[in-house]
């Protein structure tokens, strides 16, 4: 997610991104800084990528080389989203998007990509020049059998090198650097697992196990997550044929309790804030950003709808079955990031 921090005020939305009414018209409200950069970037399973403008509700879609896109990065050093491409198996980038018009359908070209060498795709995470790629094809060839990859590449002038892929004992999805310590999503389970020192330790080809591993209590499926300021949010998508029953989770001091719990231990419900519900427009939240901020998590939600980009404030402090202060329609929402400087 983003990494710069500025102070929060209030925004009045235009029809870019709309309030929670039923048709998706109206306006809505977004605590943000109206003097600083406010995007969300969102992709989508039909290889574009979308650019809310939080400041002047201008809403920018980018035709891709990809058909099929799930995870992203910007990057305001060189102006640069960086996706996954489904259907290429490749990390792709794209840059000068400031150069661009703004407020229409625009082609962007493409910049630096990698070898065609991932199976399965599903999230990104970046650590400096390292860009880590989660990957839940089946590495065995045994679905009986728990596992997946982490395809760790560096980034250059000419493109991504990959320069070595790590193999888990547990299939995987979302991913986030917090610090230097990798913090993936166990899919299919409530679990979530630490990595520590990630990049630093693990240099080469080479099948590790998780530093830590916790429950999250209260989730059924988790997929997305993000952390900032101290906060961590991790979705849940509950049963995946269903479109509406999705949550997602909050954990407050998030460093101190999962100190304080053991590995393979749980964190408890009573310790974390969950909003789920027919109000919430949540069937399968796959992935999600928070700003804290604004105290804002955005989501991709990809069943309810056949596709949705969601908003909730005052994340941190109300649970319950609460309506998103933003429900925008993006078919096959697939990721979601948060960037302002």
């Amino acid at each position: 997610m983003k990494k710069i921090i500025k102070p929060i005020f209030m925004l009045l939305l235009g029809t870019a991104l709309v309030s929670c009414s039923d048709d998706d018209d109206g306006l809505g409200e977004m605590p943000t800084n109206t003097s600083e950069t406010a995007y969300l970037y969102a992709t989508s399973h039909n290889g574009s990528v979308t650019r809310y403008d939080l400041n002047s509700s201008e809403m920018t879609t980018y035709e891709t080389s990809s058909d099929d896109t799930e995870g992203i990065y910007y990057d305001g050093n060189d102006d640069s989203f960086t996706i996954v491409s489904r259907s290429s198996t490749s990390l792709e980038s794209y840059a000068g998007i400031e150069m661009l018009d703004t407020g229409i359908d625009l082609n962007v070209d493409l910049d630096i990509s990698s070898d065609s060498e991932l199976e399965s795709p599903r999230d990104i995470a970046v650590n400096g020049m390292f860009y880590v790629v989660a990957d839940n094809a089946d590495v065995d060839g045994d679905d009986s059998t728990a596992d997946g990859r982490f395809f760790i590449y560096t980034k250059t002038s000419s493109g991504f090198q990959l320069r070595n892929v790590v193999t888990v004992d547990f299939k995987v999805w979302g991913i986030e650097f917090v610090g230097d310590d990798l913090y993936a999503v166990v899919d299919t389970t409530n679990k979530l697992a630490i990595l520590d020192d990630f990049v630093a330790m693990n240099t080469t080809d080479a099948e590790v196990s998780a530093t830590k591993t916790v429950e999250i209590e209260g989730i059924i499926r988790t997929h997305g997550l993000d952390y900032d300021g101290g906060t961590m949010v991790m979705t849940d998508i509950g049963d995946a044929g269903s479109d509406d029953d999705g949550a997602f989770h909050v954990i407050t001091n998030f460093d101190s309790k999962l100190s304080a719990t053991m590995d393979g231990g749980m964190i408890e419900l009573n310790d974390q804030m969950r909003v789920g519900g027919n109000n919430t427009n949540l069937g399968n939240p796959v992935n999600v950003s928070y700003d804290a901020a604004s105290d804002m998590v955005f989501i991709a939600e990809l069943a309810n709808g056949g596709g949705k980009v969601l908003a909730f404030d005052e994340a941190s402090t109300a649970s319950g079955n609460k309506s998103p202060q933003i429900n925008n329609t993006l078919s096959g929402a697939s990721a979601v990031y948060y960037y302002t400087e």
